[in-house]
């Protein structure tokens, strides 16, 4: 009886139009229909209100040359056409907003002096930046701010412009690794802030009658700009923090924020392995702190190395016992009554079963291809030397006539290989030698830094070699940053304890004896930071 393992659930008709290249040319189309529609229907005083052709050739030409960055500059995003949706319907929707704000001023629901007040410069740049990266929202911010300075007066574009910018580009910087959502709200009085400076230094908040004889009722003026302004940044950071979710969801998209949330130890799989398989629980938790440290060195994806680092193993709950971190002393090694092949049929096993528990209780996709691809298609090298060793031995039985050759199993190395696929990100590939790394530093005696260096060079150069990285865009100069990395995170680890002497009477540390020398030893290790004069 067969056993039918979980598969993802992947639509063919939903996979076929994310990476269907004619509803690519669609959404581009409609872009620059959109783009064309708003220039058409721009302010009344803008500057192409008196020749909408030439208005029309200034939006199609700034709608080109921003599909053509995003096509050459951003190919994560084109990739796929839901990230497409997500990055140009955000500029349409925030152009639309623009343009909400100017009909209301025109009308007079607006003051005409708090038009630019009003406008939510953050919104989409923000949503960018959080969701795509910090790259993306610069895109995104130099593309609202082209493509609005058609919708707005001709005499306030320069206004608009550094306005744009300057708070777009705000709230950028304030959200980039975003750990925790109140770094949004403060990304918000940051925006707010920076608008009423800009507002001030531009003339959109008028300070030249605060000396004069009504000088009361115009800072009463100008402390409602001000409340305006930063109510109105903050307002649009609330809704990026509601939107975050749902647009999560839609997209396929995972933050920073819901990979610390993911992190929580008290899952359901995470607690079986403190109790099942204490061993690869703790190995996991090693493998969680190299791969994050790593990880930020090169400005990769820190909380997704880590949340995935806890889940990689997860397989190994199927049969812990088979597994060299979670045999107890004087326990019997299951392996010793199976043959190579078999026992690595039982290691290689657990990506299998791994991807089978990770889909039951509804992992993160990225999770799921971590799991898949962190042995990438690696040899179990030591079940394959024990095999060969035994077919070593049974030729010499052949030799001396006791076999016969044709009675012999042939050994294929594939069936001690992993099958894959290799690491398909610098995320997995970081994990992949986190992974390796911490197993092999289990073997050192007395390891010393010197030892815990050539032990890591050496196993990096290895999987460089067997070509397991080949596929996950890691640099020589990432590899080298990722070693030093994992080489001092090991170090870090693995210093050794003095020895604390033993009362001479019962054989054993006295309490007192251990106290003293503990504090002498304190003692030592903290005057040298203390002296201004030493040198190291």
């Amino acid at each position: 009886m067969s056993i039918k393992r979980r598969t993802q659930e992947k639509n063919s008709w939903i996979q076929s139009l994310e990476n269907h290249s004619l509803i690519q040319i669609f959404l581009y189309s409609l872009f620059l229909f959109a783009a064309v529609l708003l220039t058409l229907n721009g302010s009344p005083v803008s500057f192409c209100s008196d020749l909408p052709f030439h208005g029309v050739i200034y939006g199609i030409s700034l709608a080109v040359t921003g599909i053509a960055v995003l096509q050459i500059g951003y190919p994560y995003v084109v990739k796929k056409n839901s990230r497409i949706i997500l990055v140009l319907g955000g500029i349409v929707i925030q152009l639309l907003v623009l343009r909400l704000v100017m009909i209301l001023s025109d009308r007079g629901t607006i003051a005409e002096m708090n038009r630019y007040l009003f406008i939510p410069y953050a919104l989409f740049p923000m949503l960018h930046g959080i969701m795509l990266g910090r790259m993306l929202g610069i895109y995104s911010t130099v593309s609202i701010a082209l493509l609005g300075t058609l919708l707005v007066p001709k005499d306030d574009i320069m206004i608009y412009l550094i306005m744009s910018v300057i708070a777009s580009l705000t709230a950028i910087l304030c959200t980039h690794q975003l750990r925790r959502r109140m770094q949004l709200i403060r990304a918000g009085v940051l925006v707010g802030l920076s608008i009423v400076t800009l507002a001030l230094l531009l003339g959109k908040i008028d300070t030249s009658h605060v000396l004069g004889s009504e000088s009361l009722n115009h800072i009463q003026l100008i402390a409602i700009s001000c409340i305006i302004t930063v109510s109105t940044a903050l307002i649009t950071s609330m809704i990026v923090n509601g939107l975050l979710p749902i647009f999560e969801g839609a997209f396929h998209l995972t933050t920073d924020i819901s990979w610390l949330e993911l992190s929580d130890l008290n899952h359901e799989l995470l607690k079986r392995m403190q109790l099942e398989a204490p061993g690869t629980f703790h190995h996991s938790l090693i493998v969680a702190a190299l791969s994050e440290a790593a990880a930020e060195t090169i400005g990769a994806n820190a909380p997704m190395c880590r949340v995935c680092s806890y889940f990689h193993d997860v397989g190994k709950l199927k049969k812990p016992e088979y597994f060299i971190e979670n045999q107890q002393d004087q326990m019997e090694n299951p392996h010793d009554h199976l043959t190579p092949t078999m026992s690595a049929l039982i290691i290689i096993a657990h990506v299998k079963d791994g991807i089978d528990l990770a889909i039951k209780h509804k992992l993160n996709p990225r999770i799921i291809e971590v799991i898949e691809e962190h042995h990438g298609n690696s040899l179990v090298y030591y079940f394959y030397r024990k095999a060969q060793e035994l077919k070593k031995e049974d030729l010499e039985k052949v030799n001396r006539q006791l076999e016969n050759l044709k009675d012999l199993p042939k050994l294929d190395e594939k069936s001690f290989r992993y099958p894959g696929p290799l690491p398909s990100s610098k995320e997995s590939g970081i994990i992949c030698l986190a992974d390796t790394i911490e197993s092999a530093s289990r073997s050192l005696t007395k390891p010393t830094p010197s030892k815990i260096s050539a032990l890591v060079e050496d196993l990096i150069r290895a999987k460089i070699n067997d070509g397991i990285l080949d596929d996950c865009a890691l640099s020589l100069r990432e590899l080298r940053s990722i070693q030093n990395s994992f080489s001092k995170t090991l170090n870090s680890m693995m210093h050794r304890r003095i020895d604390f002497p033993k009362n001479p009477e019962t054989n054993t540390p006295s309490r007192r004896d251990t106290i003293l020398e503990f504090q002498e030893v304190s003692d030592q290790s903290v005057k040298p930071s203390f002296d201004t004069n030493n040198k190291r």
